[in-house]
């Protein structure tokens, strides 16, 4: 049985299943990267997450995640890195995010990851890059409890990404990217609508936290930037947001709404 010390949190998560509850509210350190220093500064922040029975891990999970760019010792923009963090707090495995300043690299950093990219994980003493094959990694490893989604689902919503970049750097109002995401919107409130609430019916699974740090960026940044924001006719869409958005692990990995406005800056105003 895995154990972990934790530190009170304001409200204790409950579940059905029989897990050891920890409510602690962090990693036992994180640590702020950058090349100004040769020594890793240790920290710690609160989070709160539950240690499976089943878990193996005898030690948290080594995760290198960005660096805030709009405040101290926080997790930045990257909705990837969210999508691993999310799987790792929905399999329970306790973890280490090791914040790296992006803009200034540290050399053992670059060591592990040549192409200077996150995220990156830990497993079995290797650095595994990409949140394709970390995340399918992880499900390999660490089966229980499963977030498979059955292949003829997975790619279900997968072009929201790419229109809404189009539509975010899009200067012509007449170009049709608006129209472009609102087509894959629609496609996406329809699937919902039928096969909901989520993806894969009523559990969540690897597309949704695939999608979801996705979503939160299109509502963050179209806000800020277009002033635009999902419309009314889409109820099923909003509804799904509103769901990830609130779950407790979504919470916990967040980005702050500045980072991501920051991080789509140079999209928009290139």
């Amino acid at each position: 049985m895995a154990t972990a010390k934790m530190h009170p949190s304001a409200a204790a998560l409950s579940t059905t299943i029989k897990h050891l509850t920890c409510n602690h509210q962090c990693p036992p350190f994180r640590t702020l990267l950058t090349n100004s220093s040769s020594r890793l500064r240790g920290y710690r922040l609160r989070r709160s997450f539950t240690v499976s029975m089943s878990t193996s891990l005898s030690t948290p999970l080594e995760v290198c995640v960005k660096a805030s760019v709009t405040a101290p010792n926080k997790l930045g923009d990257c909705p990837f890195t969210q999508r691993v963090l999310l799987t790792l707090e929905e399999k329970h495995l306790p973890y280490d995010m090791k914040l790296v300043d992006l803009a200034n690299k540290p050399e053992w950093f670059l060591k592990v990851s040549p192409e200077g990219k996150v995220p990156l994980i830990k497993l079995d003493e290797k650095w595994i890059p990409d949140s394709d094959v970390i995340t399918q990694a992880l499900e390999e490893k660490f089966p229980s409890p499963p977030l498979v989604t059955p292949p003829e689902k997975a790619s279900v919503g997968s072009k929201i990404f790419s229109t809404f970049i189009g539509f975010l750097k899009s200067k012509d109002a007449g170009d049709g990217t608006e129209q472009a995401l609102l087509s894959e919107l629609t496609a996406f409130n329809d699937y919902i609508k039928d096969n909901g609430p989520f993806i894969n019916g009523k559990e969540v699974s690897a597309a949704d936290l695939a999608l979801g740090p996705k979503l939160y960026h299109l509502e963050i940044a179209l806000g800020h930037y277009k002033k635009w924001s999902v419309p009314d006719s889409l109820p099923f869409v909003k509804a799904y947001m509103k769901s990830i958005f609130s779950k407790d692990s979504f919470i916990k990995t967040r980005a702050l709404p500045e980072d991501v406005i920051e991080g789509w800056r140079p999209k928009v105003m290139g």
